[in-house]
């Protein structure tokens, strides 16, 4: 059986934009949280997953992916001066399945990523060594990568995410039916956005929020 990508769920940022109460990932969302509704879009998706995560969130996960797939780091303090960032996740996350044929970053809070959509990217990195998922023209995630990059996907750190490798390689975008590859959530009205829509509501902000690679 051909070996398929993993999807690195992101879930150790410590959200610090947020303005509601409460860690956002632990938020309400549908009938779960927001990670964990993340969690069973990938799961539904039959592709290998770990998830990044802190000790405070590491119990959410567990509720939804088997203890074997959960990668926990250090807590974040927003009063560090090195806080650990982006970069780090994606390189911890990377070397935890270093023999995966590629990997889909995934932030965990992106509740309304289809399936489907995880699958389309992925198929990609059968012929690109970089692809990200885009909806009606706009870059979303997920983004993702072959084995050929392992290299330097570990020797990442910092907060900048997949950016500088993007802008080295060439990536090819997926345009996909899923506005769930833009909505993620910074604020407190992100939220409320992306509740609305999970319960049925049809609206789409006119520029809507792109999350960073």
């Amino acid at each position: 059986m051909k070996a398929l990508p993993t999807v690195i769920v992101l879930a150790a940022g410590g959200g610090f934009r947020f303005n509601g109460a409460g860690h956002k990932l632990a938020q309400n969302i549908r009938d779960s949280t927001v990670l964990g509704t993340t969690l069973d879009f990938v799961v539904a998706s039959n592709l290998p997953l770990i998830v990044v995560t802190t000790p405070g969130l590491a119990d959410i996960a567990a509720h939804h992916v088997a203890s074997r797939d959960v990668l926990i780091l250090p807590p974040v303090d927003s009063r560090s001066p090195e806080p650990l960032g982006m970069g780090y996740s994606i390189a911890a996350g990377v070397a935890a399945r270093p023999h995966s044929p590629g990997w889909l970053i995934l932030p965990a809070d992106m509740p309304l990523i289809q399936a489907a959509t995880l699958h389309a990217v992925a198929a990609e990195l059968d012929h690109h060594a970089a692809a990200f998922a885009q909806y009606r023209g706009r870059r979303g995630h997920p983004v993702a990568f072959s084995a050929e990059l392992y290299s330097e996907l570990i020797g990442m750190s910092g907060g900048d995410g997949a950016k500088r490798l993007l802008s080295r390689y060439p990536a090819v975008a997926v345009e996909v039916d899923d506005r769930g590859v833009l909505l993620d959530i910074d604020t407190e009205s992100d939220l409320s956005l992306l509740r609305r829509i999970a319960a049925g509501s049809p609206e789409m902000p006119q520029t809507p929020h792109v999350p960073s690679a």
